[in-house]
Formats: C-alpha cells, structure tokens, sequence
C-alpha cells in the first residue's frame, strides 16, 4: 500500500475553507460581523500558532449552521462551494492529485476542517477518502458543535490515519510508502511520521524547519 496524503487549506486551497465559510456566513447575515470577525480572527491566529482550542473552536464555527438547521445549512454551504471555493480550484493542485492516482497510490485527504465544510470540497477534488473533524450528531439529528472521536489536528491526524488503516486491516507497517503535504507547523506529527514529507505553500516556520530538514518544499501557488 502506497498512501498520498494531502492537507487541505492552504495546501490544496490557497485560501482557509473553514475561516472562508465562516466569513459565507456573515456576508449572508448569519452572523454578526464584527462580533464574529474578532472571534473568527482571534481563533485562526492561534491556529497558525498551534495554540488552537478545537472544543471551543468547533462549537464556534458550528453555531451558524446549528441555529439555522440542516435544510438551510446545507443549501448554504452549495451556494459557498460555487461562490467561493470553485474560485479556488487551482490546475497545479488537480495535476498533483492526478500524479499520485496515476501512480497507484491511494489519496487521502486529512483535514482539521470539520467535515460539513470539507465534504463537499473532497467529493470536487475527486478524493474519495476523507479524514476529517468528525461532528456529533444529536437526537434531533443535527449536529450539537461537539466533535466524536479523535480530532484530526496535530498528533490527532496520525492516530486518525492509523484507525483509517485499521479500518481495512491494515497497519503503518503496511505501508510501504507514504507521502504527505501540508503547509502547516501544526502538521509535524504526521510529516514526521510518513516516508516523505512535502512542505507545500509552507507557512514560515515550516519553510524553514523543512529547509533545515532537507524536505521537499513546493509551492503549488505562486
């Protein structure tokens, strides 16, 4: 088994789909934008620091969609995905996806991003495994802003990997080659776990740590 790995903001997408979303909302009146802005801001700077807090994040980015229920949610997210992410949809990245299917590897794409946004997103990309934020879902059926299961930030993206193989009987060991591209810091526990790791539109301490490391470093967007 032969598995590429890919990060999605940032590194499939030149733009943060969860902070893009976020701002979907607001523009449609969901949200009130300068209290949201200043949360939604102050959130995606402790990100890129990797002092995020996924609980409170999480049931942050998924108030909109709780208070305004599945039918509306899921209408909205239809209209983002045209009007803001197909915008997004780069050549570079399609052609790189492209290379490792052709190759015979098996593309994952493993996200922070919780997976109401990302699905969709995924299914456009043509990658059929996606490992994302899992959401809980409640008794009335939608979701309640808490996550199941392991989330796939940080160290939590290998061990989410790991159950994915687990799923199909399989273990690292059975790998024999793994690739993984992300642009972010937050990423070194599975870019130090796989084969080959690619700092891809990396952000500046990624670029360096990767430059220090000997990594492939490629920038899919310039």
């Amino acid at each position: 088994m032969r598995l590429a790995l890919f990060d999605l903001d940032h590194t499939l997408l030149p733009i943060d789909s969860d902070h893009a979303w976020g701002e979907y909302t607001v523009q449609r009146g969901w949200r009130d934008p300068v209290a949201f802005k200043a949360r939604n801001d102050a959130f995606y700077e402790n990100y890129k620091i990797g002092k995020l807090d996924p609980v409170e994040y999480l049931m942050f980015a998924t108030e909109a969609i709780r208070q305004r229920g599945a039918t509306e949610s899921i209408a909205l997210r239809a209209d983002y995905m045209t009007a803001v992410v197909e915008k997004h949809i780069k050549k570079p990245a399609l052609d790189l996806l492209e290379k490792h299917r052709a190759a015979g590897d098996e593309v994952l794409m493993v996200t922070a991003t919780n997976e109401f946004v990302t699905e969709p997103i995924a299914k456009r990309f043509g990658i059929e495994h996606l490992i994302a934020v899992q959401l809980e879902v409640g008794a009335d059926g939608w979701y309640t802003g808490r996550s199941r299961g392991t989330p796939s930030y940080q160290a939590g993206k290998v061990e989410r990997v790991r159950q994915w193989l687990s799923e199909r009987g399989k273990t690292w060991a059975d790998v024999s080659h793994s690739t993984f591209y992300s642009d972010s810091m937050n990423d070194l526990p599975l870019l130090e776990h796989v084969t080959e790791p690619v700092a891809t539109n990396p952000d500046p301490r990624l670029r360096t740590l990767a430059t220090e490391r000997g990594w492939k470093i490629i920038d899919l967007f310039q």
